[in-house]
């Protein structure tokens, strides 16, 4: 099925893009919350556009809304678990989602800031690999002070905790890999990939101001 007749699909009901299509994937666009703010993030730059979608949302979906946004599941490569917020803060119905969504055979990816731990205060990996095949974890930078300078954690030693819950989560799956933004500055990305192979997990360089 072609893109484009994939992006007259998305449920913009209410004005909101609940899912949106790109790549053959399927991305869900549950909150527009975030436990960070990330000075290079679209939304902190007063744009809510991802590739022509809108992704400001006005409320938050339920469960149903977003899997009756997404409708037949098994025509996307993945279905992504990505807006311009993060997903992990709404745990519970990301992970009914999801386990809705694993009984239809479907590859889920949750792209994430690796701070779920940390907000729900209780290790949540094994929950999440339960369900969810790949992670994609934005470490996006390769020491605390950087980190600190570019994302502007709420939360105070939010560093420390990425790294953490990456080692947490690799007790469960293989699947992860983590990610930088070439182009940031003081971001050392050779740096970065060392802390990945140092985790052992994969490394994804990523290019500034280049989303979706």
């Amino acid at each position: 099925m072609s893109e484009q007749l994939l992006m007259s699909d998305a449920d913009q009901s209410g004005d909101q893009v609940i899912t949106y299509f790109l790549h053959g994937n399927c991305y869900v666009n549950m909150t527009n919350r975030c436990t960070l703010r990330c000075k290079f993030c679209p939304k902190f730059n007063h744009v809510w556009d991802v590739q022509s979608y809108s992704l400001r949302l006005y409320s938050e979906p339920d469960a149903k809304k977003i899997l009756d946004s997404i409708g037949d599941a098994t025509r996307f490569n993945e279905i992504v678990f990505c807006g311009l917020g993060e997903s992990s803060l709404r745990l519970d119905t990301m992970l009914e989602v999801a386990h809705t969504l694993k009984k239809e055979n479907v590859t889920l990816r949750l792209n994430t800031d690796g701070l779920a731990n940390l907000i729900h205060k209780r290790d949540v990996t094994k929950e999440m690999a339960d369900c969810i095949d790949r992670f994609s974890i934005s470490l996006n930078a390769h020491n605390e002070k950087t980190y600190n300078y570019h994302c502007r954690p709420q939360h105070f030693n939010a560093y420390t905790e990425v790294i953490r819950f990456i080692r947490k989560l690799r007790l469960h799956t293989s699947d992860i890999v983590i990610t930088a933004i070439d182009g940031l500055e003081g971001v050392d990305i050779s740096a970065c990939e060392q802390i990945a192979q140092m985790l052992d997990v994969r490394f994804k360089k990523r290019i500034l101001d280049e989303v979706g």
